[in-house]
């Protein structure tokens, strides 16, 4: 008992999160932007679902990988947001220590397992533009189903130890969080001991998932754009890059603050904290809002069934 009591006072009941702080003044005013981003969002995300689920002509690969990036959206958008609007509101800014670890572990999971779909995404559309001829037999909805449960179990291993990691700092009585949610090294940081491990751990993560994938994504569009230009007629080649571009679309603008947070947080120490806080979240908001978008404006299929859809609902 004598090491279970040890264990409990090591970490405190609960953290203090207190949003944008420096900028606590402007509070109402930064939640209406969130809050409209965030119902855009579920609306965005379960109208595209919707769509995707009834319509028998959309269950092809690229279909179910969009479906698969809408949960995906949904969960991290949740993990954080409706959190990040308590604090502004100032309606709860307690979060227990459980809690706390809960919403890091969904909010990095759903980051990871949104990295590995739109690295499949990369790698379905390398097949359709550079070997179309074998696209249906790779591509088979087994397939699919294991890379959707791939996306899971990787995010779900490389997450996990940073729970334990987290459980055995001691918090010495810190508790105060100047963020609006919790994220690895935001509560790391709170810890009144060595945590080169949580750093090096985070380090060594972010470049073999999110990193790598980059990296792997770069290098199936680079094999496109070869395959592309290799097309005889100009039609091909228009065809060819329009079923690719919105799937970069929407890979530059989950990559871009994604890889901006973390290069601030790690070495731009004399950039306002604030600042660090408005990346992380424009992370957890944009590229949820903005994927589906992108793809029912870029996609004649997806456009005609969501206005179906809108058109429907609205008589």
């Amino acid at each position: 008992t004598m090491v279970a009591v040890n264990q409990s006072s090591l970490h405190p009941a609960s953290f203090l999160l207190l949003g944008m702080a420096g900028l606590e003044d402007l509070h109402i005013w930064i939640s209406i932007p969130f809050c409209l981003v965030y119902l855009t969002t579920l609306l965005g995300n379960f109208i595209l679902l919707f769509v995707i689920a009834t319509e028998r002509s959309l269950h092809e690969p690229m279909y179910l990988f969009l479906a698969m990036l809408a949960v995906a959206d949904l969960v991290l958008s949740s993990s954080t947001v409706p959190k990040a609007l308590g604090i502004f509101w100032a309606l709860s800014t307690e979060m227990s220590f459980h809690a706390c670890l809960t919403q890091m572990f969904f909010t990095h999971l759903s980051f990871i397992a949104e990295s590995s779909i739109l690295l499949a995404m990369a790698f379905d559309r390398y097949v359709a533009v550079c070997d179309p001829l074998r696209y249906v037999t790779v591509f088979t909805r087994s397939l699919i189903a294991k890379i959707g449960l791939a996306a899971v179990a990787r995010s779900f291993c490389v997450m996990f130890p940073t729970i334990f990691l987290l459980r055995q700092l001691p918090y010495c009585g810190h508790r105060v969080m100047p963020h609006t949610y919790c994220e690895h090294m935001g509560i790391a940081r709170l810890a009144c001991a060595d945590i080169s491990a949580n750093i090096w751990y985070g380090f060594a993560t972010t470049l073999l998932s999110p990193g790598l994938d980059m990296v792997l994504i770069g290098l199936s569009y680079a094999l496109i754009l070869r395959a592309v230009f290799r097309l005889s007629s100009k039609d091909a080649q228009l065809k060819a890059v329009g079923t690719c571009s919105s799937h970069a679309c929407v890979i530059l603008v989950f990559y871009t603050p994604a890889l901006f947070s973390f290069f601030t947080l790690r070495f731009g120490h004399s950039v306002p904290h604030h600042i660090h806080i408005l990346l992380a979240n424009v992370y957890v908001l944009l590229p949820p809002m903005l994927n589906p978008i992108v793809y029912t404006v870029r996609n004649k299929l997806i456009r005609e069934k969501v206005t179906r859809v809108l058109l429907r609902t609205g008589r």
